[in-house]
């Protein structure tokens, strides 16, 4: 449930915007706020990558502000290391208060202006339901989930048509929302074509003519959206989609064409982001991940310097070179055979041990942050499953977050997460944006800890057998 804003931090509100009354009409922009159960000393407001400003928050961890010549449309409100995307127009006053315990769901915008904010959040949340929606729905036939896909659509529709019809909408706001929900639909269906055309080969041949009829009005370049996470998550199903797609035109065998962390699949979606996308901010941060995903799941080192290799090919013009280098460097420390029983980690009560004496059994590590709980939570679900199915396996979680050892031990305990099995890396040199791409990733570990295999992802229909694998090899 949301948070409800204390009569207090309304008043405070109402005395900072009285005292701005000037900002209507102009290009200025008032916004301050409440931070509850802070995790940094500061809200940064950033635009298209780049940061705008600056607030620091108060002894009481409230902060406020103008930002000065804003135009209307997306930005990202961060208090790091969360961030959500929020809606601004010139003359705008709003009041933003979250609580850093459940930050999406919890975050509420108020003010002028914030209704536009407050219809974004919710069609996010409601997004983030869809990993359970396409759970359950991608078993059925291509024309039962074209229907379901429509009726989600003319849901979201509707409630934008209400909030147009009930306030004064600007149609920049109503084309972005429409454009968001536009792009949620797109992406339901790229996620379900790809589940049924690995999983179910008799729906995939079944599939409609004008299943993916938006494709031949897909932007690749939708400047309004490149700060909306929905926007992002599609086009990168999008071409996860394609990459297949053009791996079985190519080959006989279709089976290796699903393996989205082969060598060949992160080649082939490097050279479409590349060759599709030209807005710089979008195009260097897939590049980014594609190249480090590519990375962290190679199995030698060939494959890994290749990678490098083709994001400098690309005129990469972004920040992370050096960081993906590393990545590199490390990575070629965790291929198979490797040790790495020296892992310095931190217990929860902030002790050092290294990883080769945390267990006698073989272990399996899997890898959360705090700024991704909604993933966390859903990992670690799966995670208490398998400890229950797999008693001769020690799970591991570790949290790879630079410092905030006080937040992660709260969260580990306000969360009743058995303190035994979960630690935290003493040391991260690598930046947090490339480290989420070992979310996903799992480490087959011997006692002593070498290295069995670095190649299995916790989402992968496989994960089971792989398991029992690598019990039959202890």
């Amino acid at each position: 449930m949301r948070t409800i804003i204390s009569l207090s931090i309304l008043l405070l509100f109402v005395g900072l915007t009285s005292c701005n009354s000037d900002i209507k009409n102009t290009q200025k922009v008032f916004i301050g706020g409440q931070i509850e159960n802070p995790s940094s000393e500061y809200v940064i407001i950033s635009k298209n990558d780049v940061d705008i400003d600056t607030f620091q928050l108060n002894e009481n961890n409230r902060f406020s502000g103008e930002l000065n010549n804003i135009e209307a449309g997306l930005y990202v409100f961060k208090h790091p290391p969360e961030n959500q995307i929020m809606y601004l127009e010139p003359g705008d006053s709003t009041l933003v208060f979250v609580n850093t315990l459940d930050f999406d769901e919890s975050i509420n915008f108020s003010g002028k202006g914030a209704k536009e904010s407050n219809f974004l959040n919710k069609i996010y949340l409601q997004n983030q339901k869809n990993n359970d929606l396409i759970l359950h729905y991608y078993k059925v036939k291509p024309e039962e989930f074209a229907y379901k896909t429509d009726s989600i659509r003319e849901a979201r529709t509707l409630d934008l048509t209400a909030l147009r019809d009930r306030y004064d909408l600007s149609e920049e706001f109503y084309d972005l929302a429409a454009a968001s929900i536009n792009y949620e639909f797109y992406d339901l269906r790229e996620r379900y074509t790809f589940l049924i055309e690995k999983y179910y080969h008799e729906y995939a041949n079944n599939i409609p003519s004008d299943f993916h009829e938006y494709r031949k009005d897909i932007s690749f370049n939708d400047k309004a959206s490149q700060d909306n996470y929905i926007y992002l998550n599609f086009l990168d199903d999008y071409f996860r989609s394609k990459s297949i797609e053009d791996c079985k035109s190519k080959k006989s065998s279709s089976e290796e064409c699903y393996d989205l962390n082969s060598y060949e699949n992160i080649k082939s979606r490097m050279k479409m982001v590349d060759s599709n996308i030209e807005i710089e901010s979008i195009r260097n941060s897939f590049l980014e991940l594609l190249a480090a995903q590519g990375i962290i799941y190679s199995q030698n080192k060939e494959n890994i310097n290749s990678i490098v290799e083709t994001l400098k090919s690309m005129n990469y013009s972004g920040r992370q070179l050096k960081d993906i280098e590393q990545m590199a460097m490390i990575q070629n420390n965790l291929l198979p055979g490797s040790n790495i029983g020296h892992l310095k980690l931190l217990n929860s009560k902030n002790e050092p041990v290294m990883l080769k004496d945390i267990s006698r059994k073989p272990i399996i590590t899997y890898h959360w942050t705090l700024s991704s709980q909604g993933h966390h939570k859903w990992e670690n679900n799966i995670i208490e499953d398998l400890r229950f199915k797999y008693p001769e396996i020690n799970f591991i979680g570790i949290n790879i977050d630079k410092d905030q050892f006080d937040i992660w031990q709260n969260r580990v305990a306000q969360e009743v997460y058995d303190q035994n099995f979960e630690y935290k890396l003493e040391i991260i040199t690598v930046k947090q944006k490339l480290l989420k791409n070992y979310l996903n990733k799992l480490l087959f570990v011997k006692a002593d800890g070498t290295i069995v295999r670095g190649d299995v992802q916790l989402n992968s229909p496989e994960l089971e057998n792989k398991i029992l694998e690598f019990i039959s090899q202890k």
